[in-house]
């Protein structure tokens, strides 16, 4: 079987989901919209059980499913969702002394998101996650 396209196109297709990430969010370089998506994602999967973590994980594009499981601590505790404030401030925790993610940092990662892979395929796995999971990404 030949190597999937997703898999041959990953870094030119992560280097366009940045650019939308930097136009979305206002920031001025790619390091400033990687942190962003990274903290974002890594909040996100604490409220998340493995299955369905993997299940979010697999509409994702190759490159931003990487991010998403990497580092995982798998014995961190789940925490339920909590208010968009609280889950932004925490995204702002990463690297936090070089983080310069915008208080908008979830809608706008989630805008960026929706533009860059299949919305109806994202909306249907985020229909079958824990009760909160459709609010964070929503728009």
């Amino acid at each position: 079987m030949p190597r999937p396209i997703e898999y041959r196109h990953a870094s030119d297709d992560f280097e366009r989901f940045l650019c939308m990430e930097i136009d979305q969010t206002g920031l001025t370089t790619r390091n400033q919209a990687y942190t962003t998506t990274q903290g974002v994602l890594y909040v996100f999967r604490r409220h998340l059980t493995l299955k369905d973590a993997i299940m979010f994980a697999g509409v994702m594009a190759p490159s931003l499913r990487a991010i998403f499981v990497a580092d995982w601590d798998l014995d961190e505790p789940q925490v339920p969702f909590g208010n968009r404030e609280a889950m932004t401030k925490e995204a702002q925790l990463l690297r936090k002394d070089h983080n310069f993610s915008p208080p908008t940092c979830i809608h706008d990662v989630s805008v960026a998101l929706r533009d860059h892979d299949d919305e109806k395929t994202f909306d249907r796995v985020l229909g079958s996650l824990p009760k909160g999971a459709a609010e964070f990404w929503s728009t």
